[in-house]
Formats: C-alpha cells, structure tokens, sequence
C-alpha cells in the first residue's frame, strides 16, 4: 500500500485539541470549586442524584474523536494500491535556480528569490507529462531534487530553498549547467535546462558549460531576475527585520544589477531563448511557446496507480460520534442506574 496526503496543512489543526482539553480541565475543576463552596461534596451529591460525573467527559471525548476525524477527512488520506510503469511524452527539464546573496535584492518585489520561486512553481504547473529536476547554486552548484514527475515534491523543495544552502557566495554558473547536465540519465529525451538568475556571474566562463550543453543535445532557457538600475542586498537579523545592506571592502553599499547580456549569450550558444522574468504572466506565455517548439519523446516512469481518496470514511465516523452525542445527556441513564452495577443500596 502507497499513502498520501493530499492537503497535509490542516494537520495543524490538531494543535486545537490539546488546548480544548486544557479548556475542558480548567471547566471541570472550576464546576467542582463552585460545588465545593456551595456547600459539602457529598451533600451535593446527594441533592442531585441525577446528575453524572462520568457523562461530561464522555461527550468531550466523543466529540473531540469527531473533530479529530472531520480534520482528518480534511488533509484528505489517499492509498495507492499498485505501482505502475507508464509510458509519458515529454521533457527532461532541470531548474537551475541562482540562490546567492544577491538574490535578495528588493529591487523586484518581493524579492528576486521569492519571485524567482513563484515564477518556477508557475512553470511546474503548466506541465504534463514531464519529468523535472532542481538544482541550486551561488558559488557552487548543489543539487536539490533528482528528475521526477511528483510536481507537489518537487514545489516542496521550492519552497525550502534558501540563500544559506551553498556555503560559498557568488553565482557560478559554468557549475549550474555542469551539475544539470549531470541530471539527464536518458539519451533520447529532450533535454532543457531553465536557468533562473540576475546575471552575476563570479565564477568560470559560463560559456564552457554552455557550449558543452548545446554538444550534448541540451537547450538552455535563462530568465533574468532584476533591474538594470539594480538595488542593494539587505542583511536582516534573527528576527527578520532590517539590519543593515552589505557594504564591500571600501564600506561603500553595494549595489547588485541584473545582467542580462551573460544570460542572453548562454541561451544563445544553446539555440535556447532569454525571457525578462520580472512579468510573471508575460514569462510564462514566452516560456510556454518556445517549450511547444521542443519535440517531446517517449519515456517510461514508474508511479502510484489507483489512488483512492478516504474522507468519507473519516467523515462517516464523525457524524456517527456526533449522533451519538446528541442522545447524550449530563445525568445518569436510568437503565444503567437499575443494572445496579457496583451493587450499590
């Protein structure tokens, strides 16, 4: 059996319960203090036979067993019952995404990164049937994500990539393409490399790789992240707030500008194509028409068939404790009261 989450966030929601056990506990306690100054415990007891101590707990529990399951039928469990080998039509696409200091510059909103990673995440949705990887680099390229088709993965480890990832700080981008070349483990797929950056290139001549690309049958496609006008690079503290923006060895700021003709020559030397991405719609719709002119080709992959969605069996349970709890009430059941269990007299 092959599981799966589909909206695992809303487990968050079970950090509801312990606070209304919490709430639950400070009630009981506050009910027996009232009782205890009203008069002798057993006195009081006694002037309402009727009334159960157990029955309350049992209807907290019940309906936090019912709470718990309508979150449950929320996240929405799915159980695959067989893997598969299927045969899909597509591209092998890395995405190499320029994770330097640089890339926070603010100079687009909200930052290059940030938008950098919409962008990417914009792209995977797009896709069919083709297989993606990740890779991250500023001095030093670092692979992030192997080639697979699971795009909700793949958005996932988007979403986690940072400026800290790669210790060494500049943007090498001979080692980006070098490493994505690396990715493609097929030799009859078409092969598409998405470099997504600011241009600031402090590393080898990018060309190296480039030109060993376009050998290997590999287009590149670069985005440009940035303005030509450039912005600084902000240092934030712990907390998140501004801090102050990085200064180079003279303690003048330093001012980071998009370079787009380093871009534009990379793609160039592939046969690819350089998009301004600081329009994500008019990125996308560019992107969208030179990727329909790659020819896709025949793969096979291996995935989870015949996923099965389970909520309704979380919900079921739920509305059979919260009908049970209606015919609940706060005093005794009198045919338990005649079992004479305890062998009261």
């Amino acid at each position: 059996m092959y599981h799966q989450l589909e909206n695992p966030q809303y487990l968050y929601l079970l950090l509801i319960i312990p606070l209304l056990v919490v709430v639950f506990l400070f009630q009981l306690f506050w009910r027996r203090k009232k009782r205890a100054e009203f008069g002798d415990l057993e006195l009081v007891k006694r002037l309402s036979p009727e009334t159960s101590g157990f029955k309350p707990v049992l209807k907290f529990v019940t309906l936090s067993l019912a709470l718990v399951a309508i979150i449950i039928a929320l996240v929405n469990p799915k159980i695959g019952t067989k893997m598969e080998t299927v045969k899909r039509q597509g591209i092998d696409i890395v995405f190499a995404l320029d994770i330097s200091k640089s890339m926070l510059a603010e100079d687009i909103a909200p930052n290059r990164l940030e938008k950098s990673k919409q962008l990417i995440s914009n792209i995977i949705s797009t896709l069919g049937n083709d297989r993606v990887g990740i890779v991250g680099y500023a001095g030093s390229a670092y692979p992030v994500l192997p080639m697979t088709t699971d795009y909700s993965i793949a958005k996932m480890y988007l979403q986690n990539m940072n400026t800290n990832m790669v210790s060494s700080q500049g943007t090498a981008l001979n080692d980006a393409i070098r490493l994505s070349e690396t990715y493609f483990d097929a030799i009859d797929t078409s092969k598409l490399i998405i470099l997504v950056s600011d241009g600031e290139d402090h590393g080898a001549d990018s060309q190296v790789g480039s030109e060993l690309a376009k050998e290997k049958g590999i287009k590149i496609i670069t985005i440009g992240v940035g303005t030509e006008n450039g912005g600084p690079i902000p240092i934030k503290n712990k907390s998140g707030s501004l801090s102050e923006y990085k200064k180079d060895s003279k303690g003048e700021t330093v001012i980071t500008k998009l370079n787009t003709e380093i871009l534009e020559n990379i793609a160039k030397s592939t046969n690819g194509g350089y998009i301004a991405g600081n329009n994500t719609k008019e990125a996308l719709e560019r992107l969208k028409n030179a990727m329909d002119n790659i020819e896709k080709t025949e793969f096979e992959t291996e995935q989870i068939a015949e996923y099965q969605t389970q909520y309704q069996w979380f919900l079921a349970f739920a509305f059979f404790l919260i009908m049970i709890d209606v015919f609940f009430f706060e005093k005794k059941t009198a045919w338990v009261q005649k079992l004479n269990l305890f062998n009261k007299k």
